[in-house]
């Protein structure tokens, strides 16, 4: 069989096209299909088993016990027209027929293991004037006093149509909030994020038709976060999935991307560590797949963990132009190049010792990029693991 050594398009890339077996620059050997396969094939499980045993501190998954279903008058107001957000420490199935068009709000330790299962029902908050109108679920931490944070988890949500967005977070909807500035000056800061924020929080089968921005917003310090087995369309100003500073050990798996981006990556992993992204269909990957960085210093926060130990593994990536298009997988995509990676205070840790992105020691294997001649992986960091992964010409 054929080998040729294919020449790298730049310092930090990984070419992974071009004949049927090659071999890039930095010696690594790719298998490129002319057509592809007849069917999905599974990841392999060696792969993850291997990844997951290089992986510290991985999630374990913890059981569950559901809240009481919620009284008659809780789920009167949810069937109400209006458009006031409710307050749910409960467990309620709807019926199929049902459209909430109420933000769901599940605040504090006191909502944790409520479970809704939509049955097919459908949230829809899309006619909101705003980002926050527009939001049909909130999964959120509450200020307890003394610098203390109470955290819900255990949260469940399955079955639902959500036209609106989906955000869960601890010290703040994002990043770049007061509370994460002041905690950010201090060594302990990923560790006190994290206890701060919801843990364990599920979404499962559900169907996104995004109107316009992300529609699954992991926050800052979340844990054990999973999507699986859903539908995730519509339309994103941004990204399709965010995965914000000190967050760690969440899932995004078996999912189906459909969404299209303005002009971003579909998945951002922003200082986030020892996730999952495994065994998920990309359709529309031409603005980018998933992008590992650290925002350094944006909003004076200092950004302190780094996207290491995260697993992308058995993912599809399709490509429908052959045009302008943008890498797969991309680690160290920012590295710096910010004008705000040195608004934060000079302290000797986090982005502040070093604006860098630091992804290292990920694994990116067993991936497909059909129908982009030149579909790459990029990589300047010898720690990542990376191989198996296809490149495929034609759909």
């Amino acid at each position: 069989m054929h080998r040729k050594v294919i020449p790298a398009l730049a310092a930090t890339s990984l070419i992974l096209c071009q004949s049927e077996v090659s071999t890039a620059a930095d010696g690594t050997v790719v298998e490129v299909l002319r057509h592809p396969p007849t069917q999905e094939s599974a990841f392999k499980d060696r792969s993850i088993k291997a990844a997951q045993s290089e992986a510290p501190n991985a999630s374990v998954a913890q059981s569950r016990t559901s809240k009481p279903r919620c009284g008659e008058a809780v789920v009167t107001a949810l069937l109400a027209s209006g458009s006031e957000p409710i307050s749910l420490a409960c467990s309620v199935r709807l019926s199929s027929a049902n459209v909430i068009t109420h933000p769901l709000v599940f605040e504090g330790s006191g909502a944790s293991g409520s479970v809704l299962d939509c049955n097919g029902a459908t949230l829809d908050v899309s006619a909101g004037r705003s980002r926050k109108e527009k939001t049909a679920i909130v999964i959120r931490s509450r200020r307890a006093g003394s610098g203390t944070w109470d955290a819900p988890s255990g949260v469940t949500i399955r079955n639902c149509k959500i036209k609106g967005f989906v955000r869960v977070y601890g010290l703040g909807e994002n990043a770049n909030g007061e509370a994460m500035r002041l905690s950010s000056h201090n060594t302990h800061h990923t560790a006190f994020a994290q206890a701060s924020a919801p843990k364990d929080v599920r979404i499962e089968k559900a169907a996104f038709d995004a109107p316009g921005g992300i529609p699954f917003y992991i926050g800052p310090g979340v844990t054990g976060a999973a999507l699986v087995d859903s539908r995730i369309d519509g339309t994103s100003t941004s990204v399709a999935v965010y995965l914000d500073a000190e967050s760690a050990n969440n899932t995004i798996s078996n999912n189906l991307f459909t969404i299209a981006t303005e002009k971003r990556e579909l998945i951002a992993i922003d200082g986030s560590a020892r996730n999952r992204i495994t065994n998920n269909i990309f359709e529309q990957a031409d603005n980018g797949g998933i992008y590992l960085y650290r925002n350094c210093g944006e909003r004076g926060v200092i950004r302190y963990q780094k996207p290491q130990y995260n697993q992308i593994i058995g993912n599809t990536f399709r490509y429908r132009s052959s045009y302008f298009l943008k890498p797969a997988v991309w680690l160290n995509s920012r590295d710096g190049k910010r004008n705000y990676c040195f608004k934060d205070p000079a302290f000797p840790f986090g982005s502040s010792a070093s604006n860098l992105d630091f992804a290292r020691h990920n694994v990116v294997r067993d991936n497909k990029l059909q129908g982009d001649p030149n579909g790459l992986i990029r990589n300047d960091d010898p720690t990542n693991d990376i191989g198996g992964n296809i490149a495929i010409v034609g759909r």
